[in-house]
């Protein structure tokens, strides 16, 4: 197995497209076409985690943060974004991260928290914005079939949990081929009547380019009349954070107590306690002072993220207990997703999950 074919696994289970405008996932360094010795799974493909990589045989490193993140205008090995780059290079170790395609992805790094919590009825907390389109087009009835399969096929009508979602209206068409055309129908400068019905979709808009061309491609006429319509809808199945609730509610002091053993941290940032109890909970792994609005909006009790600023605290207002609990801590649990999703897709050589520290914060208690 190539190495591009352990990437096309991935990314059947992580859309790649859904990740942050500013982010950098995908294959890092590597030749595609190279042979798969083994796959490492990690949070950080720092340098030591590529020596554990030659060490255990594996010549594909998938991560959560992109080592590369903004521009290299050089490789020197001067800084340790470089010399990770270089001895991955050297040892023909490729990288490929997924960062916020998968902080984005409904069973993603938010799913993984919500998962430890026991947390159920789950919600994403920021759904995305500007992501959803909807394609209208026209199709003779004898072939109004034929076309919505290939839409289905090519990514159309998936809406959350239900996909082969669709709308179809029978009607009358009108169109007259003039000189130059070659119809499927009628006769060259004569109006012609067709029956038609109207196949309507939405999808999100990464994908539309491989939902248009396979429709022309299964359309019968020569032009396909047809229209696209960007959404004010947000996709409640794709987006930052993710919110739900106990069974029981608890105390906050429980709750710090409780978050503290499942994250499994010495210390926990907090804000004020409000006096209430603890039911509906908020996440967001990673740096997540951005949710706070949304998670008061969404009326949750807590709010669990990590990198809170000073003034971030004053924004709970008593009204949502706000917890720190570390950067890295709130997205230990990446690495067994991958290594699950992975695991369960391929049996011809080893998966692996990182035994290296990458977390650069250290407490003295």
């Amino acid at each position: 197995m190539t190495i591009k074919e352990v990437i096309s696994i991935i990314e059947e289970q992580i859309a790649m497209p859904q990740a942050e405008d500013f982010d950098n996932v995908g294959l890092l360094c590597g030749i595609p076409d190279r042979n798969v010795s083994g796959v490492l799974v990690c949070h950080d493909a720092l340098e030591n985690v590529i020596d554990e990589a030659v060490e255990r045989n594996c010549n594909l490193v998938v991560c959560f943060h992109p080592i590369i993140f903004s521009g290299l205008k050089s490789l020197t090995g001067k800084n340790y974004v470089e010399r990770a780059v270089l001895k991955a290079i050297e040892n023909k170790v490729a990288i490929y991260a997924i960062h916020t395609a998968f902080d984005n992805d409904y069973s993603g790094v938010n799913a993984g928290i919500c998962n430890a919590l026991g947390l159920k009825n789950l919600k994403i907390l920021q759904p995305k914005k500007n992501n959803l389109k909807q394609l209208t087009v026209y199709v003779p009835n004898d072939y109004s079939e034929q076309v919505k399969e290939t839409l289905f096929s090519a990514g159309a009508g998936n809406i959350g949990f239900y996909d082969e979602c669709s709308f179809k209206i029978k009607g009358s068409g009108t169109f007259r081929p003039i000189e130059g055309s070659d119809p499927f129908s009628g006769e060259q400068n004569v109006r012609e009547n067709a029956d038609e019905c109207m196949i309507s979709v939405i999808f999100e808009n990464y994908k539309q380019n491989q939902i248009i061309a396979a429709m022309k491609d299964a359309h019968p006429y020569e032009e396909v009349a047809y229209q696209i319509y960007s959404l004010d809808n947000e996709n409640q199945y794709s987006g930052l954070g993710m919110y739900g609730e106990f069974d029981e509610e608890m105390d906050e002091k429980d709750f710090l107590k409780f978050i503290k053993n499942k994250f499994n941290v010495e210390v926990i940032k907090h804000s004020d306690f409000t006096n209430k109890k603890i039911k509906r909970v908020g996440v967001l792994g990673g740096s997540g002072a951005s949710g706070i609005k949304s998670a008061l909006a969404k009326k949750c009790d807590a709010y669990i993220t990590g990198d809170l600023k000073y003034h971030d605290y004053f924004l709970a207002e008593s009204k949502i207990l706000l917890c720190d609990v570390g950067h890295y801590e709130s997205e230990q649990w990446v690495a067994q997703q991958l290594f699950e999703i992975l695991s369960q897709k391929i049996s011809t050589f080893a998966i692996l999950k990182s035994s290296e520290k990458t977390n650069p914060v250290n407490y003295f208690l």
